[in-house]
């Protein structure tokens, strides 16, 4: 069986990172951003800082143990100063912290990366980042040399894989790298688990079977099982090409023997996966949830109480609508592909624009978004519907969730601002005949 109010608990109680260590590393990096773009030495040359890694995909997971650090990667943006040789990359910028009477006791250096680490919770890993010669490079201080990378173009990689499994693909890193970091019977970087994982996933499968992607457990399974025969059939470490296609691969930072491991434990959880999603007996499916997950793996609490709690004190309008909702009927067609695609447009003064699936889906307030579909394969004639929802603290606050639906004619693009915190997203519906046949939707993390 599914049991997708027990996956939903379990990732809420057990995988997610707390929320308020979310909200406090965003407002580091905030708080760091602006002192790096104030400092004098790199003021002329400051154009961004890009979350990165498991900060940029939503894939951080608690640490095994509550005093146990988490990481996040940030990628220092800067124009290339014509007169620094890589290794000063780091080390001037590790100066600039030193000199801070703020960061000079929890700033260190590595050799790609500045580190300021808040002890007993979190390190922020500030990877300088630039373009030279129409590519973009990184540095290293020991070997002295700039080497190459596209990191905005595996965010984007990363944002098309979690649109087609509709929200689900990072869900599924979460879990595996919970089943990981907490059963510890395989060891394989997360960069390589999320490509290993991705690569699984395409529209082929889809058009297969429409419905594979549909929920977490499905998607799950749907991606062991297939992960499950790409390793079966590669008993050698296989080339693992980065999918940012700077052509480096990321199995060199594996070995076989590690790979055989991975390879008998993948295989093992494929089965086990496979096993509790066809058992139809509700208690003997829990069980086998649990073989793969461990005890707390276990039924959501009582929300009746909870729930009677909320609604006396909502104190916004839910005017948030469902596309059936206008009477229009949803049967989503695999053939039928849309895009859509969110630019953060330039802001007079600095920060340059940017796409916001090369940055994670962040962006700080104050700043102004153009949703555009970059492309639409459904014949016509057909409509085009839109909706903007805001979630979160704020959005409630200030009574100002939205989630209407309305038709936007034959308009291809929307702008909208961002005004206060909090995950929201904007879709677009394309509706033939009165039958919804195609979505997509934009998720946009306000800082």
């Amino acid at each position: 069986m599914k049991l997708i109010e027990y996956f939903k608990e379990f990732l809420k109680s057990e995988v997610n990172l707390n929320k308020t260590r979310i909200e406090l590393l965003d407002k580091r990096v905030l708080t760091i951003t602006e002192f790096l773009k104030q400092d004098e030495t790199l003021s002329n040359n400051f154009i961004d800082t890009i979350p990165q890694g498991s900060y940029a995909h939503k894939t951080i997971i608690k640490p095994v143990q509550d005093y146990h650090q988490f990481d996040a990667d940030l990628l220092l943006y800067l124009k290339e100063f014509e007169e620094w040789n890589p290794e000063d990359y780091v080390n001037n910028v590790y100066d600039i912290f030193k000199a801070s009477s703020i960061y000079k006791d929890i700033v260190k250096r590595k050799d790609r990366c500045v580190v300021i680490d808040y002890k007993g919770d979190f390190h922020i890993d500030i990877v300088p980042f630039l373009e030279r010669h129409g590519k973009k490079y990184i540095t290293n201080r020991n070997e002295e040399s700039f080497e190459l990378t596209d990191s905005e173009a595996y965010n984007t990689w990363i944002d098309d894989k979690n649109r087609i499994t509709n929200g689900n693909f990072v869900k599924v890193v979460r879990l595996l790298k919970y089943i990981r970091d907490y059963k510890t019977t395989f060891s394989v970087k997360s960069v390589v688990l999320n490509v290993l994982l991705g690569d699984r996933i395409n529209d082929v499968a889809l058009l297969q079977d429409p419905l594979c992607y549909q929920d977490l457990p499905t998607t799950l399974r749907t991606v062991m099982n297939s992960l499950k025969s790409y390793v079966d059939a590669n008993y050698y470490m296989p080339i693992i090409y980065d999918p940012g296609q700077t052509g480096d691969d990321l199995s060199r930072r594996w070995d076989q023997e590690k790979y055989l491991n991975f390879r008998s434990k993948i295989i093992y959880y494929a089965n086990k996966i496979e096993e509790a999603y066809v058992e139809t007996n509700k208690d003997s499916s829990l069980k086998k949830w649990q073989a793969v997950f461990g005890e707390d793996f276990k039924a959501p609490k009582s929300t009746s109480n909870a729930n009677s709690l909320s609604e006396q004190s909502k104190t916004f309008n839910d005017t948030e609508q469902n596309i059936v909702d206008l009477g229009i009927i949803l049967k989503l067609n695999p053939i039928y592909k849309i895009v859509l695609q969110g630019r953060v447009l330039q802001k007079s003064g600095g920060f340059r624009p940017y796409l916001l699936s090369e940055h994670g889906n962040k962006v700080t307030t104050g700043r102004n978004i153009q949703f555009t579909i970059l492309s639409c394969n459904v014949p016509t004639p057909y409509k085009i519907y839109w909706k903007i929802l805001n979630r979160g603290d704020e959005a409630v606050k200030r009574n100002n969730i939205r989630g209407e639906i309305k038709e936007g004619g034959k308009v291809w693009n929307i702008n909208e601002s961002t005004n206060f915190r909090g995950d929201h997203y904007v879709e677009c519906y394309i509706v033939k005949d009165n039958v919804c046949v195609a979505r997509s939707r934009q998720i946009v993390s306000i800082l």
